[in-house]
């Protein structure tokens, strides 16, 4: 069935009023109201207003700008009210919204999953650079493999398996929830080259290797002030131990046995966390261990190889 159309009209310009009656407001109104109500709230009010309405409307940004002198109808003020008090709350605009982009691709996003930020598109950036563009030559040539732990809504999987069609792409999580929205995702995007599978880290690949290990895990120390701003989002995801070097510990300790040889393992973590992380691949057996900055600057991502197999 298709959907109504978004409860929008032209605002009669000679129209006489009712005694009393308060005058529907426009798209731009409602854009500006929203604005002014996140403006200590958020970095972003007024994309944030923004993208709320078009939620609500069913519209995009252009479109709103194309209806910004039409009428809105106070079903709507309703529901755009309601969408703003949630997000005065901390609810993630993607929450909200129910989709983020990340590496161009459209995600669906729910509670179950963490937020893909920007900051983890390095990952990508830095699997890519290794990863050959060149597809197999033949049957006996070996697709390249990847293994996302962690992959929650899929996003590290999903961008490496659409920019390396040929590749062999394995995400993994301990969520069966977040594991059905990483599923979804490959699904809208017609990614068929991913195999997901249910469990802790290493747990569902035994005896595999891969020639990438990627991972985004949990690295925010528990009594960190920054998961108070990250209650809407599962803990799960973003706090593993006291010292948020639990999960990067764990990775790097048994990553080399799931490696080939040159295999290369890609960790995210805290901006002040990258000497502690470069200690443990190396303490591990991993060389050529470096880290790499994000677009703010900070220490985002290490990585290093191994030789022989371990």
């Amino acid at each position: 069935m298709t959907p109504a159309a978004p409860r929008i009209t032209p605002l009669p310009s000679e129209m006489p009023m009712n005694p009393g009656e308060t005058p529907a407001s426009t798209v731009a109104q409602i854009v500006q109201s929203g604005t002014r109500a996140l403006h200590s709230h958020s970095d972003s009010a007024r994309l944030d207003a923004e993208l709320l309405l078009g939620k609500t409307l069913r519209l995009s940004r252009p479109g709103l700008i194309a209806c910004a002198g039409e009428a809105v109808t106070s079903e709507v003020e309703r529901a755009f009210a309601s969408l703003i008090e949630q997000r005065l709350r901390g609810v993630p605009i993607a929450y909200l919204t129910g989709v983020r982009e990340f590496w161009s691709l459209a995600l669906r996003v729910t509670p179950a999953v963490l937020v893909p930020r920007p900051e983890t598109e390095l990952v990508v950036e830095l699997a890519l650079q290794i990863l050959p563009k060149q597809q197999p030559r033949s049957s006996a040539e070996r697709a390249c493999s990847i293994l996302d732990l962690g992959t929650g809504s899929g996003a590290i999987a999903l961008a490496i398996a659409s920019e390396r069609p040929q590749s062999r792409v394995t995400g993994v999580d301990i969520s069966p929830s977040a594991l059905d929205v990483a599923i979804q995702n490959s699904r809208d995007l017609g990614l068929s080259n991913i195999d997901w599978r249910l469990g802790s880290w290493f747990d569902p690949v035994p005896g595999e290797r891969f020639d990438v290990i990627a991972a985004n895990p949990p690295y925010v120390a528990a009594a960190d002030p920054a998961l108070e701003k990250l209650r809407a989002e599962p803990a799960l995801a973003l706090c593993d131990g006291p010292t948020g070097l639990e999960a990067l510990s764990a990775i790097a300790g048994a990553a080399a046995r799931h490696l080939f040889e040159h295999g290369w393992l890609i960790l995210e973590h805290g901006s002040s966390q990258a000497p502690d992380v470069a200690r443990l691949l190396e303490r591990h057996g991993f060389t050529q261990v470096r880290s790499h900055l994000d677009l703010s600057g900070n220490p985002r991502v290490t990585l290093g190889t191994v030789h022989p197999p371990q």
